[in-house]
């Protein structure tokens, strides 16, 4: 069961722009927050400044690192919610959220997943919280991976996941057109376009053509063609 240990808080420090980079790497610099000063940062500041500004921020040992998502991972990340959410609704599975489902997962240290899936048994009195950070570990964590997430960033936030509780995350990554499937942090499946991105054991059933997550939209000339000539077929 996904549970969220007994929060203990860590000492602060003061972190150098030598420091930000052995966390996150080559990160562009303007994705950190300076004010608070890193470091200082709480959840209070991410419900503030995520209400108050046109940004939304993680909090990664008291560091505000602003969530940046483009047009083409915003676009595939709704089309992962939709597909999730059709399958789990019926169902009475638990709760899909979106791009701005924030969660707190200890003390300092918020993250926001792109798309995340919630089993009913793990959501508190099988209700959504009311709380905009509610402390709460989702079953699967999908994160589209932008051009301005360091490899180092990444792998920071899978071995975060999976210490949390979270069982499966998908790492969708737009510019290849692949998906890597983790069941641990040391563990993942590569899969590509041709192939097909299943639940596991956390949504057994859920299955999509790994391709149909990077189609752009069609124009309705364009539906007519496949009607007359049939699917296409992968190889």
């Amino acid at each position: 069961m996904a549970t969220i240990n007994a929060i203990k808080k860590p000492p602060r420090k003061t972190w150098t722009v030598a420091d930000l980079y052995r966390r996150f790497g080559a990160i562009p610099f303007e994705r950190i927050r300076h004010d608070p000063p890193p470091g200082s940062g709480t959840v209070d500041d991410v419900n503030r400044l995520n209400d108050h500004e046109d940004r939304l921020y993680e909090l990664v040992d008291g560091i505000l690192v602003e969530k940046t998502v483009g047009l083409q991972e915003s676009y595939i990340a709704v089309k992962i919610a939709t597909l999730l959410n059709i399958f789990v609704e019926p169902r009475g599975l638990g709760m899909v959220a979106g791009e701005a489902g924030t969660i707190q997962l200890d003390i300092n240290l918020v993250r926001i997943p792109d798309v995340s899936f919630f089993s009913l048994e793990h959501l508190p009195g099988g209700e959504i919280p009311e709380e905009p950070i509610p402390l709460l570990v989702p079953d699967l964590a999908v994160e589209v991976i932008s051009r301005s997430n360091t490899p180092k960033e990444m792998g920071e936030k899978l071995q975060e996941y999976f210490e949390k509780g979270v069982r499966l995350v998908w790492y969708v990554r737009p510019r290849s057109r692949v998906v890597d499937v983790y069941t641990a942090p040391d563990h993942f499946t590569r899969l590509t376009a041709s192939m097909r991105l299943d639940g596991g054991d956390v949504l057994p059933g859920f299955s999509v053509q790994v391709g149909e997550l990077f189609q752009m939209p069609k124009r309705p000339s364009d539906k007519g063609k496949e009607k007359r000539n049939g699917p296409r077929r992968g190889r």
